[in-house]
């Protein structure tokens, strides 16, 4: 017999519904990015690096002389303790400021004063300083004014509004110095406020640094002074680069002190582009990796390393703010100056004149020695910045030129010495 049992009937499953969607409400993911949002971070992390390099080249820039000299490579250390400093003013209304000369101390009848161009110092010249003096022949490198160890600002007095904003600028500038807590602590000490030492902060901030700004008037006055100062005319000058361009307009007017010309590697335009170390990026990547500043001096001054010194010139030009002296240089240059217009002067004319020029850029060397009617032009083997290796070739065809010439004619003034000392001597 067969037991039926009965099963309990499982209700049907219903399919799960999904909650519908009203096509109207679809939510779609929204996209929040605003399109501005990357340019607002691009600028900010530009400003940010740009106020970093800034800094940072202000910061080397205001080194201590002390310091920065004390780091300086041996032989720029050297160079420095076999020169002399002489006293010169670039402008009637400024102070006088300290020149650096180097020179080789030969007791000559024929004087040599050698003025660089653009990027360089008496410190690439050293070599030749050395091997004109073994041909026996005095010979005087300076460094110009914002350049090598010369001075490259001065302390001036200026005029300055005394309005409520300048009254904030010396309390802020106080306290900067003094410290935050500093007019608070005399206010409590005292129970006055310190308005005499901030008068006399006011008084001490009217001097002002400022740099020099060299041009053709200025260079004038000083190639002036050191010829007087160091007894040297009549002269033989010898004008490397970019020293024709702001020289010209005082050898014509002074050419009386002047025996002869000697163009080295003298151009319508520098060697170096002066424009670059105006630029605070390029200039802080140019001057702070060697191997940025060789590959630029190989483009445009020096073709084959040789003997000249990269790091030396580097670091002069990096210290102190020797490239924005040199960047203010460029600036003011004559680049309108026509060399066949100043050889055909009358006060040229009768000048010796010589052009040495590199063979790599001839091409541009013979055209300022065809402009120049008198002119005797020689090429040499080095390049349009002075080499160690070709140091000797450069100061021998100087010498072989100067030493061709009549030999010249000094007048020196015998010191009076006193009665009373005369007899001492006597005695």
């Amino acid at each position: 017999m067969a037991i039926i049992t009965e099963e309990p009937e499982q209700e049907p499953q219903q399919p799960i519904q999904k909650p519908k969607t009203n096509p109207t409400n679809t939510t779609k993911p929204q996209n929040n990015t605003n399109p501005f949002t990357f340019w607002f971070y691009f600028t900010l992390s530009v400003s940010l690096v740009t106020l970093i390099f800034i800094s940072f080249s202000s910061l080397y820039s205001s080194q201590d002389p002390k310091q920065w000299f004390l780091s300086l490579p041996s032989s720029l250390r050297h160079h420095y303790s076999s020169g002399r400093i002489i006293k010169v003013q670039t402008s009637p209304n400024r102070s006088p400021i300290e020149l650096f000369t180097f020179q080789n101390g030969v007791k000559s009848t024929e004087n040599v004063l050698i003025v660089h161009g653009l990027g360089v110092s008496s410190f690439s010249f050293r070599g030749m300083v050395d091997s004109l003096g073994s041909r026996g022949v005095r010979v005087i490198a300076v460094d110009l004014p914002g350049s090598g160890f010369s001075d490259r600002s001065t302390m001036e007095v200026a005029e300055r509004s005394d309005g409520s904003l300048q009254r904030l600028r010396d309390v802020y500038g106080l306290i900067q110095e003094k410290g935050i807590f500093w007019a608070f602590d005399q206010i409590v000490e005292t129970g006055q406020i310190p308005y005499e030492e901030i008068m006399k902060s006011r008084v001490l901030e009217r001097k002002n640094v400022k740099f020099i700004e060299l041009g053709s008037e200025e260079l004038g006055r000083v190639l002036g002074q050191v010829i007087q100062t160091m007894n040297l005319a009549p002269v033989h000058l010898v004008l490397h680069d970019s020293a024709l361009l702001m020289s010209a307009n005082w050898v014509v007017e002074n050419s009386g002190l002047v025996k002869s010309i000697t163009l080295v590697d003298t151009g319508l335009k520098p060697a170096l582009p002066s424009l670059v170390l105006g630029l605070p990026l390029i200039r802080e990547f140019l001057l702070g990796y060697s191997l940025a500043y060789e590959r630029l001096i190989r483009s445009c001054c020096v073709k084959k390393i040789g003997g000249f010194d990269f790091q030396a010139s580097r670091v002069l030009l990096k210290g102190r703010d020797g490239s924005r002296a040199i960047a203010d240089m460029g600036r003011r240059l004559n680049y309108s100056f026509s060399i066949g217009e100043w050889g055909g002067s009358d006060a040229i004319k009768g000048l010796p004149i010589q052009v040495l020029w590199s063979k790599e850029w001839s091409e541009e060397g013979r055209r300022a020695a065809e402009a120049l009617s008198q002119a005797k032009f020689v090429e040499h083997s080095g390049g349009r910045w002075p080499q160690e290796d070709t140091a000797d070739e450069l100061a021998e065809n100087i010498a072989e030129f100067v030493t061709s010439l009549p030999k010249s004619v000094r007048q020196t003034e015998e010191e009076h010495i006193p009665e009373h000392i005369q007899k001492m001597f006597d005695k």
